[in-house]
């Protein structure tokens, strides 16, 4: 417990975001964590090495082939239906083909958490504090709300089984289908190819970072997904930037 206690204390930022450091009125003790390298874009690189690396050995212990040709390509459930990927690594190229399978994809994706059995650990054995889920607001921003909003055109308020349901049905709808509406202009305006065919995948992420990650109950309600506030948009370096001018002048 007094470890816990310590962890606890190295975690909590103080800011004063009045005009000096003797408004203290204006200074708020902040939970803080960085979980550097567990953002979408990394944890689909560290999904694909394992998934490179699995599929050679398992070639090798059984003597296939599975994923070295475009005619024998290696399924990948966080793909979308008949969406095909290359991965090259050491000279070899591994080739995908999607399945669409969005639970499967889930539970790919859990080990990649890295989470302990610890009850006050969050991503990568990051100690968490408890959390008062009955009366809490929390927002997402940055990928929190790209992937609500671009392709599944729900962003605001989240509801996990409403997401889920999104989630699998695109996952399982054919890539083609997914080519022929984007080129209709059915998807958010900055929403490109790369978004579409890797959608499946940030979806299944976002779903365990949130409710495996930080443990937040599926049947919690009031997380809201944003762009902006008060028109101003907002990214996840809010936090750096509140550090470097934590001593201006309120406006």
């Amino acid at each position: 417990i007094l470890l816990q206690e310590e962890v606890a204390k190295n975690l909590l930022a103080e800011f004063n975001l009045g005009c000096d450091a003797h408004q203290t009125e204006h200074v708020y003790r902040v939970y803080v964590a960085t979980f550097l390298g567990f953002g979408g874009n990394a944890a689909r690189q560290r999904y694909e090495d394992s998934l490179f690396s699995s599929t050679l050995l398992r070639n090798r212990l059984l003597g296939k082939q599975s994923g070295l040709s475009p005619d024998s390509p290696f399924p990948d459930p966080c793909l979308p239906l008949d969406a095909r990927d290359e991965l090259r690594q050491r000279g070899l190229t591994l080739h995908l083909r999607g399945t669409g399978d969005f639970q499967l994809c889930r539970e790919r994706l859990r080990p990649l958490l890295n989470t302990t059995n610890g009850t006050r650990s969050s991503l990568n054995g990051v100690f968490q504090p408890p959390v008062r889920f009955q009366d809490s607001e929390f927002y997402g921003f940055s990928e929190f709300y790209y992937c609500t909003e671009d392709v599944l055109r729900m962003g605001g308020d989240y509801s996990a089984a409403r997401f889920t349901k999104a989630a699998k049905e695109y996952c399982a709808t054919r890539w083609a289908v997914l080519r022929e509406r984007f080129e209709r202009g059915l998807y958010a305006s900055h929403a490109d190819l790369h978004r579409l065919k890797f959608q499946c995948f940030k979806s299944a992420w976002m779903f365990e970072v949130f409710h495996r990650g930080f443990s937040f109950p599926e049947s919690y309600g009031s997380l809201k997904t944003a762009l902006q506030v008060y028109d101003k948009e907002v990214q996840w370096t809010l936090g750096a930037i509140l550090y470097r001018t934590r001593f201006l002048p309120l406006r």
